[in-house]
């Protein structure tokens, strides 16, 4: 173990063995919502030397902290808390770390077995409470000195870690019962004086980790690859970035110089910014100009990362396959269906990033300069376009531009869900700046958003960004205490159009006698929090003011919540207007 034992009661030896071995399996983290059930873990982790311990009073904002930080390092992120609703609250994270394929390590502490359907105070069903949501599920034994129990008890540890980092990674769920005493006080008898020495494999484990797991991800057959390296030598290619935290840019971006493909980058691939774009055509305006009639489609696609945000790129290769008879591959390593349109061809069950680097040296032949100008061309013409609109009017749009062009380098971005993702990916012009830009689009909901992106900055000594609506905001104003207790600065860019125009770009937006019940104004003064928190609040009317703030927060130490205020309807006429501009330029 990392100190010399000390186990006044079986609790205490339990919840040390179990962090010890966390800690030899290489987590440098944990995340803690307290709570007297959870007592022996709070403790054991708090005593670690080797772990840091990120605390919180709001489970459902720690759970999204875990989330963020899981996602920025890609490590598993154990996740604490106590008994009773307080499990409950850690459900959306969850979710969200299942569809995203996040490594997260749950830790629900409980009661024991016997108080289970007894009606005893802070006591719910916690077995499998998440449901499919996890990728393993097991409920401990109850603690005790037992060299055979501790054994299994560190191999299961291990096997958590596995589990949440398999293929596909993913959230575990570890159901903790303990009984009382709870803190660490001594129990004539509980741990034998000699137990370290009859028992030492179980007590004190190995040096380095108990069990080593070592995993591998599927590769195709020679003659798979040789196939579809056969099936990219086309005039017109596409390779598809969609969202994802575990594409190698360079490994991508060979690819796509091999074969003459334009890559079509998701802002959340990790593909849009960077330097692969010194020498690689990255195009960031296909959710406008795609949209142009008349514009060819591809004879292959190879898509590789989640579903794309764009809906006009969805549509695109949907109509492609139906009308052209596209080709399109999907890469996946878990061999999951992640396209909802149900038009690819085929499914590769492979590693993206393995595939990428075996296919560059076998396609001989690919796009034409005739395809790969088209595309080149129509980035020149639309971000020219792009640069005339924000000049003409500030939108909301011309925040997601202004933030990721004039973002530092390095620097970790956070964009919420609704429209900041969305105007991310139709104005962020792609540029060759080290950029981490992370979002949460498993499930794509606004809950958490703050916490998922200050959980994300606790993992970095990046300048961190977060760029979100007022709504989103204010469902999660409790992550706002990460700011101090986990110490974590932000530039927090809070676009306020006074309850979202999200769904005026659905059809029920027609329906003015009803609509109405689909908008959600609040009317908030968001100022006075600034002072709840203790973070500087400052507003902006322009986009020059706008500017001189961004930049004085990037240079500025603490967090600077800057609120930019707009007419949603407004913003969102003025969305279609420059999409129509764009249509008309490009007929």
């Amino acid at each position: 173990m990392s100190r010399d034992p000390n186990w006044p009661n079986r609790n205490t030896l339990w919840a040390e063995v179990f962090v010890d071995e966390l800690a030899a399996q290489g987590v440098s983290a944990v995340c803690v919502a307290p709570g007297s059930r959870s007592t022996p873990l709070t403790v054991a982790f708090a005593d670690h030397p080797a772990i840091e311990v990120f605390s919180h009073l709001d489970e459902r904002s720690m759970g999204f902290f875990a989330l963020g930080r899981a996602k920025r390092t890609g490590d598993p992120t154990p996740l604490l808390s106590t008994s009773g609703t307080a499990t409950a609250n850690f459900h959306p994270a969850v979710i969200e770390a299942n569809q995203a394929r996040i490594p997260l390590v749950v830790l629900t502490a409980d009661r024991p077995p016997e108080l289970r359907d007894s009606g005893a105070n802070q006591t719910v069903d916690q077995q499998k409470l998440y449901g499919s949501a996890v990728r393993w599920y097991h409920d401990l034994p109850e603690p005790e000195a037992d060299g055979r129990k501790l054994r299994s008890l560190r191999v299961t540890a291990a096997r958590a870690l596995a589990a949440s980092t398999g293929t596909p990674a993913g959230p575990v769920h570890l159901n903790v019962p303990f009984r009382k005493p709870l803190e660490p006080v001594p129990v004539s008898g509980d741990v034998p004086d000699d137990f370290e020495r009859e028992a030492p494999l179980g007590a004190t484990g190995r040096d380095g980790p108990f069990v080593h797991i070592r995993q591998g991800r599927p590769a195709l057959d020679d003659g798979t690859l040789s196939r579809v390296a056969d099936a990219l030598a086309v005039d017109r290619g596409l390779l598809i970035a969609g969202p994802s935290t575990d594409l190698d840019a360079a490994a991508i971006a060979a690819l796509a110089e091999q074969t003459g493909f334009p890559i079509l980058a998701d802002p959340l691939s990790g593909l849009r910014f960077g330097p692969q774009l010194a020498d690689t055509l990255v195009c960031g305006g296909y959710d406008s100009y795609l949209d142009v009639d008349g514009w060819p489609d591809p004879e292959t696609v190879l898509r590789v990362g989640a579903s794309p945000t764009s809906k006009v790129l969805r549509r695109y290769l949907r109509n492609g396959a139906r009308e052209a008879g596209t080709r399109q591959f999907l890469v996946d390593p878990a061999g999951e269906w992640r396209e909802a349109t149900f038009t690819a061809s085929d499914l590769l069950v492979t590693d993206p990033n393995r595939l990428a680097r075996d296919l560059a040296g076998r396609v001989e032949t690919g796009a034409s300069d005739e395809w790969r100008d088209r595309f080149a061309t129509a980035e020149r013409r639309y971000w020219d376009l792009l640069d005339d609109a924000h000049d003409e009017e500030f939108f909301e749009g011309t925040i997601s531009n202004d933030v990721l062009a004039a973002a530092p380098d390095p620097a970790t971005v956070f964009v919420s869900n609704s429209m900041p993702v969305r105007d991310a990916d139709r104005f962020g012009e792609p540029h060759d700046g080290d950029l981490t830009v992370l979002g949460n689009r498993g499930a794509s909901g606004i809950d958490g958003i703050l916490s998922t992106g200050l959980g994300a900055g606790s993992a970095t000594d990046d300048p961190l960004i977060l760029v979100l609506g007022d709504v989103a905001y204010y469902h999660d104003m409790n992550g706002l205490l990460a700011l101090s207790r986990c110490g974590v600065d932000a530039t927090i860019v809070l676009v306020n159009n006074d309850g979202g125009g999200i769904f005026r770009m659905l059809p029920i937006a027609e329906f003015e006698s009803v609509f109405e019940q689909f908008e959600t104004p609040h009317g908030l003064d968001f100022a006075p929090i600034g002072e709840l928190y203790g973070f500087e609040f400052v507003r902006a009317d322009d986009r020059a003011t706008f500017l001189d703030a961004y930049r004085a927060s990037l240079g500025s130490d603490g967090t600077q919540v800057i609120e930019v205020t707009f007419d949603s309807a407004r913003s969102h006429r003025f969305r279609e207007v420059v999409h129509e501009r764009v249509l008309d330029t490009f007929d």
